[in-house]
């Protein structure tokens, strides 16, 4: 997956497969982690947010969306 270099405190890359509803991370760590049945405009308010740490907290990790680590 093709991922976006990002303005974040902990946050490297952010990626999205829109046929899989995949988001992928990968944090300032090295560790990447996807998440699954993550709509586009979930995705979209991701990319859009001032802190892309306390929003990927908030609506994502606490969503309680399936998620692996990958790397």
């Amino acid at each position: 997956m093709i991922r976006e270099y990002v303005q974040s405190s902990n946050i490297a890359s952010i990626g999205y497969d829109a046929s899989t509803e995949t988001l992928e991370v990968e944090f300032l760590t090295g560790s990447v982690y996807q998440y699954y049945g993550i709509s586009e405009e979930l995705y979209c308010g991701l990319m859009n947010a001032d802190s892309k740490g306390r929003y990927l907290d908030a609506y994502i990790k606490k969503g309680g969306f399936n998620y692996s680590k990958i790397g």
